[in-house]
């Protein structure tokens, strides 16, 4: 069946087989390799990618039921002049990278958050990032980063 979505900004169609999840799809269709297989059960958060602006894992969505919609990887994150999202920004400078296969799902499932509350407290980013794992155990550094990030997305009072 053919499938139509715009992933980052560009609308593709491709034939897909109904079974498809979408982390499959943006993967080996679209060749668009951040969000990762982990768990394959929606357990590990590692595949997490926004379909219409909300954090969804696409392992447990079928590139079918995107159709249509808009999807964001971290890939699409960066602006067009490669300057990384503030999201993406705090987790380099506060080293929530670790080995890194969490991270893209860490990152959209923060910039999420952030996008729902702007001014989380360290309890909220721990519980805004429940379901997402880090087989390092990193979590002190992501949840600075989530923290700095949304410092740096406050607005400036003049």
């Amino acid at each position: 069946m053919d499938v139509t979505m715009t992933v980052n900004g560009v609308e593709s169609t491709r034939d897909v087989e109904a079974r498809t999840l979408l982390v499959h799809h943006l993967r080996e269709n679209l060749d668009l390799r951040a969000a990762n297989v982990g768990c394959d059960t929606s357990s590990c958060g590692a595949c997490t990618v926004l379909l219409d602006g909300e954090a969804v894992k696409s392992c447990t969505v079928l590139a079918a039921q995107a159709a249509g919609s808009e999807v964001t990887t971290v890939e699409g994150l960066a602006a067009a002049d490669g300057t990384m999202h503030p999201v993406q920004a705090a987790f380099r400078a506060e080293h929530g990278l670790q080995c890194g296969f969490c991270t893209p799902g860490m990152v959209m499932a923060t910039v999420s958050l952030l996008r729902d509350n702007p001014s989380p407290t360290e309890r909220q980013v721990r519980e805004g990032l429940e379901g997402n794992l880090c087989r390092c155990t990193g979590y002190h550094n992501i949840v600075r980063a989530a923290l700095a990030a949304a410092e740096t997305q406050k607005p400036v009072s003049a």
